[in-house]
C-alpha cells in the first residue's frame, strides 16, 4: 500500500486528490496539510511514501517544506518550528530521490536520495501546480522534489505519477525533462569549474550514460550484470566525485560535460 500525504491550501483540491488516489486502489491518503509548516509535522507523524505538495500557498513555505522533507529534517524528534535554516531540525531519514523523466532520468535514487515504498526513508515529493515550470516549480525541484504534475492532469496520469515516485522513479515527461535540464544548466553556468569526465572510471561513465537513458538501479544492474547494491555503491561514489546532490544534478553535469549527447 502506497502511503500519501496531500498538501494544498484548498480543501476542495485535497478532497479531489484523495478521491482520485483512493479510488485507484493500492494507495492510502494518510494525512493532509494546508501549509508547509503543517506538512512537515504531518509527514513526521505519518511517514508517507509520497507527499503531493502545492508550493504556491499563503506564506510561501512550500519550497522550504519540500527542502526539509527531502533533507530528512522531519524525522522523529525533529523540531517542528521554523528556524533560519529551515522548517525543522536535523534528524536524518535519508533523502528524496532525484528528479527524472519518463525516458531520461528515471530510477531509484542513491544513498540519501532513496525513497522506497514500505521503507523508513524519506518520502518523495510530487509538486502539484497550476503553473507549468514557473519559479515556484523550479524552486521545489532545486529543493529536491522528484517531479511535478499540473493540477488539471488526467486522473490516471496523476495516479501514475504518484505510483512512479513511490517506486523510486520520477514524474516528468521527456520533453519537460529536457527543459528542466536546460534551465538548470543555464542557472549553474556561472558556477565554479566542474570536474571533467576523466575523474570517473570507464565503468562509472557507463553507469552515468545509463542514468541518462532513464534506467532504474535494478535495470542498470541487469545491463551491467551486477547486483543492485553494487550499482548503488557506484552511484554514491559518482556523486561524491562530482559533488552532485542527486540524479538530476548528475545527468545535468553529464550533458554539460559532453558525456551525454
Amino acid at each position: 500500500m502506497i502511503r500519501v500525504v496531500l498538501v494544498d491550501d484548498q480543501a476542495i483540491v485535497r478532497t479531489g486528490f484523495r478521491v482520485v488516489l483512493e479510488t485507484a486502489g493500492g494507495i492510502e491518503v494518510v494525512g493532509e496539510a494546508s501549509g508547509g509548516r503543517e506538512a512537515v509535522d504531518v509527514v513526521r507523524r505519518t511517514r508517507p511514501d509520497v507527499v503531493v505538495m502545492d508550493v504556491r500557498m499563503p506564506g510561501g513555505d512550500g519550497i522550504e517544506a519540500t527542502r526539509a522533507i527531502v533533507d530528512g529534517r522531519v524525522g522523529p524528534g525533529a523540531a517542528g518550528t521554523a528556524a533560519a535554516g529551515g522548517l525543522g531540525s536535523s534528524a536524518p531519514l535519508g533523502g528524496g530521490p532525484a528528479l527524472g523523466g519518463d525516458a531520461t532520468l528515471g530510477g531509484d535514487a542513491v544513498d540519501r536520495q532513496e525513497a522506497r515504498v514500505g521503507s523508513a526513508s524519506t518520502p518523495a515529493v510530487l509538486v502539484a501546480t497550476t503553473f507549468d515550470l514557473d519559479e515556484y516549480v523550479f524552486g521545489a525541484l532545486e529543493a529536491g522534489a522528484s517531479g511535478f504534475v499540473l493540477k488539471d492532469v488526467e486522473p490516471d496520469e496523476f495516479v501514475g505519477a504518484v505510483r512512479a515516485l513511490a517506486s523510486g522513479r520520477a514524474a516528468i515527461d521527456g520533453a519537460t525533462t529536457r527543459r528542466v535540464i536546460a534551465e538548470f544548466t543555464r542557472r549553474r553556468r556561472a558556477s565554479a569549474v566542474e570536474p571533467s569526465p576523466d575523474v570517473l572510471t570507464e565503468r562509472e561513465r557507463e553507469l552515468v550514460r545509463l542514468l541518462g537513458e532513464g534506467l532504474s538501479n535494478d535495470e542498470i544492474g541487469e545491463r551491467l550484470v551486477v547486483e543492485t547494491s553494487t550499482v548503488k555503491s557506484h552511484l554514491t561514489r559518482i556523486t561524491t566525485k562530482l559533488g552532485t546532490r542527486d540524479r538530476l544534478q548528475t545527468v545535468v553535469w553529464a550533458y554539460r560535460s559532453g558525456l551525454l549527447p
